[in-house]
């Protein structure tokens, strides 16, 4: 091998080297951007998670209070159709716990 021909291949081997320490750097380079990115990902993710559970409990409270007056309703409709079948005792009873109840508001 003569002296031109070494040359060449030490050129050579060198920029097969320094290819691949800029490959290594190129990838920890682009390994550092993308870890970035999913961080960057994740939080705008747990954010709008939070959002997201927020407005559904505000949801879950507002059909439970519907739900919770629709159920009084029925069951106040309920009790007043079924007035009829209470004896003389029990609608006495009643009488009395409403005038108690309208009382208590008077004195508030």
């Amino acid at each position: 091998m003569d002296e031109n021909e070494k040359n060449n291949l030490e050129n050579s081997l060198e920029r097969i080297l320094l290819a691949g320490v800029g490959a290594i750097t190129k990838t920890a380079e682009a390994a550092g951007e993308v870890f970035d990115e999913l961080v960057k990902k994740g939080t705008l993710s747990v954010e709008q998670g939070k959002a997201l559970n927020e407005e559904l409990k505000h949801k879950v409270k507002e059909k439970a209070a519907e739900t919770s007056k629709k159920v009084q309703s029925t069951v106040v409709t309920g009790f007043v159709n079924n007035m009829h079948k209470m004896t003389p005792e029990e609608l006495s009873e009643i009488r009395a716990k409403i005038d108690e109840l309208e009382s208590n508001k008077e004195g508030i």
